[in-house]
């Protein structure tokens, strides 16, 4: 430190100290000064100050390349099964398997006889079609072998009586008919669609003894009995 007499000296001639003025270290009387001594040791560090006020965000850089895509991720697991929803509305008719494969029948017969037994199944031993074979010349009766629905016909010409003539399933009569002969020869016809079970039978026979006017000429009339299968039961059909 400079001494008070330096101190003063200074601030009385309106100087200022220099560096060697405030290290000189004054001479005491009868002493040679000394040589100036080596650098002291760097000071510790001190303290960080406080830390400063953030600075304004700077613009966005321009947007770099995309970079290469990464490996797949591995799979999650399985979520949670969701609620049942609700039932669509129906779809629309799928394509109709009737009388597809074998499911067939048909058969087309006429008689060649006048005036049959009365209440028995007439026998049409004149076969135009038998697809099959499900109609029995000799019994007279069409016995069903695909289980379906069926449509049955029949056109019989009349002459010199009434005719009274039924067709029957299993026994029991479906339809019957009654056309009055006046004096000419006529038609006598009906015709249903029958739901058919395997083994099923169905005939015609005259119903009423005094009016059997069923009538046969091979030259100019026929009388004629049809049925044919519309579509087999989808549910068992029976190939035959």
């Amino acid at each position: 430190m400079p001494g008070a007499g330096a101190r003063r000296a200074a601030a009385a001639g309106g100087g200022t100290l220099s560096s060697a003025d405030s290290f000189a270290v004054p001479e005491a009387p009868g002493r040679v000064r000394g040589c100036e001594g080596p650098p002291g040791r760097t000071g510790n560090r001190g303290k960080p100050g406080p830390k400063g006020k953030a600075g304004a965000i700077g613009r966005a850089g321009p947007r770099g390349p995309k970079g290469v895509s990464g490996a797949p991720g591995k799979h999650g697991t399985p979520g949670k099964k969701g609620p049942k929803g609700r039932k669509g509305e129906p779809g629309l008719p799928g394509p109709c398997s009737c009388g597809s494969g074998h499911a067939k029948s048909a058969f087309s017969v006429a008689v060649t006889k006048s005036y049959p037994r009365e209440r028995l199944p007439i026998k049409f031993d004149k076969i135009l079609m038998n697809e099959g074979g499900h109609y029995n010349t000799s019994s007279g009766k069409f016995v069903c072998s695909v289980p379906g629905i069926y449509y049955f016909t029949y056109d019989i010409t009349l002459a010199n009586k009434h005719l009274a003539i039924g067709l029957v399933h299993n026994g029991q009569y479906r339809i019957r008919t009654f056309d009055a002969n006046t004096g000419n020869h006529d038609v006598a016809s009906g015709s249903t669609i029958l739901a058919l079970k395997q083994g099923d039978e169905v005939w015609l026979q005259i119903f009423y003894s005094e009016q059997n006017g069923l009538f046969y000429d091979p030259y100019w009339t026929d009388s004629l009995f049809t049925g044919f299968l519309i579509y087999a039961d989808q549910d068992n059909p029976n190939e035959v």
